[in-house]
């Protein structure tokens, strides 16, 4: 159905049009007529119409005058001017309204025909791009929130540089910095605990919709999946610390959202809301929710409001203690080393004097480091692995040698992380090369071989490229192409028997590889 306005000021012309209109399109079409620039607003807002064929010369408001009101309004409706008039003038400001066609009278009809199928044509197209949109839209509306769990599990991880730039650039996350909030759920709280927390996901999981909306009405941020009885909110923030003033206003936000979703849904709720931590560090975001959730009774509670949560006797260099330990689990031996050493200075300088505390720091940071290492999964652990640290720390000779203690042990965990992750990285390498040796003659894919070493396919590709020097692909061709010199030296086996033997199916195909890598066909090199 179409819906088209009619606007002249001549009745004879505006019969003429509707008759023409109705006689050739019938059901498909619905006309109303109109006779002045001001019944054509009034009717846009009114009727609607798709299509509007519109005469210049109108009492009172002109035709021009009626569509630039209407384009304030309406940027998609197709109009079409007729007018008796061959001006210029009119002409160029027809243009910049977006009017689809300009006509002089006399119209006949198979010109208001023509022009009436173009616009319909024109109609069609933008409705069908809309449907589009809406569909792409739904679409979205499906993968968003897998995008947002799959953005939230990866802050929660150790090694959160995997997939973090994929995520922020698909997310569309052009800040350094972020806080996260943890909403915890459940019938009631008991000892600062929530109770029925099984019962209580399984309810949430019905409102999860309803929640992500709610909570976007009051924060810009990446919502997380349903946890056990928790969901973890990704908050963007522009700069690394909140004033006062921005700390109040964000727990004043989180108990208005929480209001909203007790009211909304039948169960009770608590927020704990960490610091902002640069993005790759989120993970100490979270840490500090968590912790603010259980050291407090409040309905809404941020970490910096717990008492001595992050305070110390005097200065205390956490920043250089949190870059030691994200720099030793990444295997960065010289930078933990160089953090190492500007540590023991820091000790030196506040507490020099009383080296058993200088010992125990020690100590206290190689452990954490090692279970760190362990935890991660680079670096094996036994209970005996430990049995000599106390003896080599007190059996240091002076501050000198424990400052060498700890810098060669921070260097050897450093090691010890890199080895493993080498060591698994070849054997993985190894497995898919073997694998490839000994099947090249069939059809394998990437598929195949990440199934075999049960790595994902990206990360596996990355990983094999990084320690090959070429991806799967390059590699498999190449060791195809080799075992096809060898074989093509055998005078026994046809050009055809050989592509076969070495996974192609299409002679040409197989010519036009070999070619790419050699420099010449197979026939050119037999014959060689």
């Amino acid at each position: 159905m179409f819906r088209i306005l009619v606007a002249d000021d001549e009745g004879i012309m505006l019969e003429s049009i509707k008759s023409i209109i109705l006689s050739n399109f019938g059901s498909e079409c619905q006309v109303v007529c109109v006779k002045t620039g001001r019944a054509v607003i009034e009717q846009a807002e009114a009727f609607r119409p798709d299509i509007a064929i519109v005469d210049i010369q109108m009492p009172g408001l002109s035709g021009i005058q009626a569509i630039r009101e209407v384009r304030r309004f309406n940027s998609s409706m197709v109009f079409i001017i007729i007018t008796a008039y061959d001006k210029f003038s009119y002409a160029q400001e027809a243009v910049n309204l977006g009017v689809m066609e300009f006509i002089t009278k006399p119209v006949n009809k198979k010109k208001i025909l023509d022009v009436c199928i173009r616009a319909m044509h024109q109609v069609e197209e933008a409705r069908q791009k809309l449907s589009d949109d809406l569909k792409i839209r739904e679409k979205l509306e499906l993968v968003v929130p897998m995008i947002e769990s799959g953005f939230i599990y990866n802050l929660l991880r150790d090694d959160t540089d995997i997939y973090r730039n994929d995520y922020l650039e698909m997310l569309d996350i052009k800040t350094r910095y972020g806080f996260t909030i943890v909403l915890e759920f459940g019938d009631g709280v008991v000892d600062g605990l929530m109770t029925n927390a099984v019962g209580a996901n399984v309810r949430l999981n019905k409102y999860y919709t309803q929640l992500r909306e709610l909570v976007k009405d009051y924060f810009d941020c990446i919502t997380g999946p349903v946890m056990g009885n928790r969901i973890v909110l990704f908050v963007p923030f522009e700069r690394e610390k909140t004033r006062y003033e921005e700390r109040v206003e964000i727990i004043t936000r989180t108990r208005n959202m929480i209001h909203r979703l007790e009211a909304g849904i039948d169960m009770q709720f608590r927020g704990g809301i960490g610091m902002v931590t640069p993005v790759e560090e989120a993970r100490d975001s979270y840490k500090g929710a968590l912790k603010a959730l259980r050291e407090s009774d409040s309905h809404v509670v941020h970490i910096t409001d717990i008492p001595a949560i992050t305070n110390y006797d005097g200065e205390y260099p956490m920043e250089l203690e949190n870059q030691y330990f994200q720099r030793g689990a990444k295997a960065d031996k010289e930078g933990a080393a160089a953090c190492a050493n500007e540590f023991f200075d820091w000790m030196l300088e506040h507490d020099g004097n009383v080296r058993a505390n200088i010992e125990v720091k020690v100590l206290e940071l190689v452990i954490r480091l090692e279970m760190t290492a362990f935890e991660a999964g680079s670096v094996r652990y036994g209970f005996r692995y430990r049995e000599n640290y106390l003896a080599e720390i007190q059996g240091a000779a002076d501050m000198a040698a424990l400052r060498s203690w700890f810098i060669r042990k921070t260097r050897e965990i450093c090691d010890n992380i890199s080895t493993s992750r080498e060591r698994e990285s070849e054997n993985v390498v190894s497995r898919v090369k073997n694998y490839i040796n000994e099947n090249y003659a069939q059809d394998v894919s990437l598929d195949d071989v990440s199934r075999l070493v049960d790595i994902s396919p990206y990360y596996f590709s990355k990983l094999f490229k990084q320690e090959v020097g070429e991806n799967f692909i390059e590699y498999l061709t190449r060791t195809r192409i080799t075992h096809a010199m060898r074989l093509l030296e055998d005078s026994r086996y046809s050009i055809k028997e050989v592509c076969l033997m070495c996974g192609y199916s299409d002679p040409n195909y197989f010519s036009r590889i070999f070619k790419k890598y050699e420099g010449m066909t197979p026939s050119e090199y037999r014959e060689r």
